[in-house]
């Protein structure tokens, strides 16, 4: 009949009930923390990976940087040692080194009559000889003008 009794008014089962459930309901009541233990533990984890993961990889990629930058270097310097090749041969054919001494220096070979055309420009000899004024005054003028302006009030 005590088993009955207990039955009948509920009180046993709920009692038992409520003491089994009272560790483990406790348990399920309590609402679960956003962040247990081990997930705290490999949030850690993870940042320390990717602190330590970091910096090597920034000093990968400037290194790739510096790479790229180098490269990009020695194709110019490349095409600078292809200019100058060209250049030397040039300078080591005879008729070119005679043409440009011509040309630049106003050499004359023995055998051939030369001329030089002093006032053969286009516009500044007909100017001039027309009586007209130079486009551009001499240095020394342009230095006192600018002199001149300086020592004038504002």
């Amino acid at each position: 009949m005590a088993q009955g009794d207990d039955h009948e008014t509920g009180r046993g089962d709920a009692d038992r009930g409520s003491g089994g459930r009272g560790a483990r309901g406790g348990r399920a009541r309590r609402s679960n923390p956003a962040l247990t233990s081990r997930a705290a533990i490999l949030a850690v984890v993870m940042c320390a990976i990717a602190l330590s993961l970091a910096y090597p990889v920034r000093e990968y990629i400037a290194q790739r940087k510096e790479i790229a930058d180098l490269r990009r270097q020695e194709a110019m310097s490349r095409r600078q040692v292809e200019i100058l090749a060209q250049r030397k041969q040039q300078l080591g054919d005879k008729s070119y080194i005679e043409r440009e001494a011509t040309r630049r220096l106003h050499y004359c070979r023995p055998d051939v009559k030369c001329y030089i055309v002093l006032d053969g420009g286009e516009g500044d000899g007909q100017q001039s000889r027309r009586g007209g004024t130079e486009t551009r005054p001499p240095w020394y003028e342009t230095l006192w003008r600018s002199v001149e302006a300086a020592d004038r009030p504002r």
